[in-house]
């Protein structure tokens, strides 16, 4: 997995925000479409499609979508 896998994949569990708004450096949590259950979404995708574990306060800490990758890098 690289870090445009991962944007793809974590694009797709928006529905109505652009998928071109995701970048690297974007603050998904002040996106106006985040909520904890697009949290839960992105936690069932790390799950599923990179057989990685993450939780709520991996979600938490983090602010940009590298942020998260880096986490899900070193899980």
């Amino acid at each position: 997995m690289n870090l445009e896998e991962f944007i793809k994949a974590f694009a797709e569990e928006f529905d109505e925000t652009p998928a071109d708004i995701f970048k690297a450096d974007t603050k998904y949590r002040q996106l106006k479409e985040w909520s904890s259950l697009t949290a839960l979404s992105i936690i069932s995708m790390v799950d599923d499609q990179f057989d990685k574990t993450i939780t709520g306060a991996d979600i938490r800490s983090t602010e940009t979508i590298e942020d998260l990758f880096n986490i899900v890098q070193a899980k």
